[in-house]
Order: C-alpha cells, then sequence, then structure tokens
C-alpha cells in the first residue's frame, strides 16, 4: 500500500482516505516496482473511478487505458451500471476513453457522498461519467 501512496502523492493525487473509503485497486508491475494503478470504489450501482495514475517514466505505453478497461470490467462484473470520476488534469485522457464531462450535481448522489467528491477534490475538477455495458 505504501508504494500505491508514493506514486499517487507524486501524481499529484489525493490520498487521505485511503484507509477508510479502501477502494480496490489495481497496480501493473514491471518486476517489483508498481508503474501503474488505479482504484474504484462502489456505491449502489455507480462506482467511483479514482486514483489512475502511471509513473512518469512509463506513460504513453498503454498502462493507463488498460487499467481503466480493467476496472471498468470489475464495474460491470459487480453489477455497477456507471462509472464516474473527478480530475484536473487527465481530462483528455478520460475523454479518449469514453468518458464525458457531467455537472457534478448530476453524478448519482451516493458517489457525491464520498469523501473524495465533497472535500478532496476542488470543485474546479472535470467531472466526468461513463455508462459501463453488462459484461
Amino acid at each position: 500500500m505504501e508504494a500505491i501512496r508514493v506514486l499517487l502523492e507524486g501524481s499529484g493525487l489525493p490520498t487521505a482516505d485511503l484507509s477508510h473509503a479502501q477502494p480496490e485497486f489495481v497496480v501493473a508491475c514491471d518486476g517489483a516496482r508498481i508503474v501503474g494503478v488505479g482504484g474504484l470504489e462502489r456505491f449502489d450501482k455507480a462506482g467511483l473511478l479514482r486514483s489512475v495514475a502511471v509513473a512518469p517514466d512509463r506513460r504513453g505505453a498503454g498502462i493507463g487505458p488498460m487499467i481503466v478497461g480493467y476496472l471498468e470490467k470489475r464495474a460491470s462484473t459487480h453489477g455497477l451500471s456507471e462509472l464516474v470520476l473527478l480530475t484536473q488534469t487527465a481530462k483528455g485522457f478520460f475523454e479518449a476513453q469514453g468518458y464525458r464531462v457531467i455537472e457534478r450535481l448530476r453524478a448519482p448522489s451516493s458517489v457525491q457522498e464520498s469523501e473524495e467528491f465533497r472535500s478532496l477534490c476542488p470543485s474546479s475538477a472535470f467531472c466526468m461519467s461513463k455508462r459501463i455495458a453488462d459484461r
């Protein structure tokens, strides 16, 4: 967990709530080194896609899209129908993965109650959403 925290903090992503939010993480490794990470929190039929980060020296190698795709499959497996995220810096990346910008107030209320929505991610962040097909 410490290596995940270091990668997230190095990417400017929030970590203050990780111990109690307990997102499900997927990691990409190169040997023993974690080079990518992404998290999923479940709320009713919606999920919060969070903490997607790739080590700077491995960006552009397809790790980010692979992590997002895997988390989308996990969300579908758990019966989630929508994924929501907040981002300040990766809007273009998530648009390329099929996410679209929505008004923050249009996110499911259960997701809006998460600490990431309430206090960790500033109101200036883009709120994005994607419908997840059953798999």
